[in-house]
């Protein structure tokens, strides 16, 4: 099971799109352990998680999240 995820920023009013195979895990890392782009906007928290049978569905999605149209829905979404 694949996970494609939005988080929001709020302090910064960022948001970052990934995908992964283990969400908990990855929310860690983007909030406490990670020292990536996302350590500088923390906290992050989840705003929208949709499921995939395979990383190539999730992969997909995360792109459309990063597509115009993807933001805009994503930015209509409650934070």
């Amino acid at each position: 099971m694949y996970h494609a995820y939005a988080l929001y920023a709020e302090k910064y009013n960022k948001h970052y799109y990934g995908f992964t195979s283990n969400l908990e895990a990855r929310l860690l890392s983007h909030n406490e352990l990670g020292k990536d782009w996302t350590a500088k906007y923390r906290p992050w928290k989840v705003i929208h998680v949709k499921e995939f049978d395979n990383k190539q569905e999730a992969a997909k999605y995360e792109k459309w999240m990063k597509s115009g149209v993807g933001r805009a829905f994503i930015k209509l979404l409650p934070h």
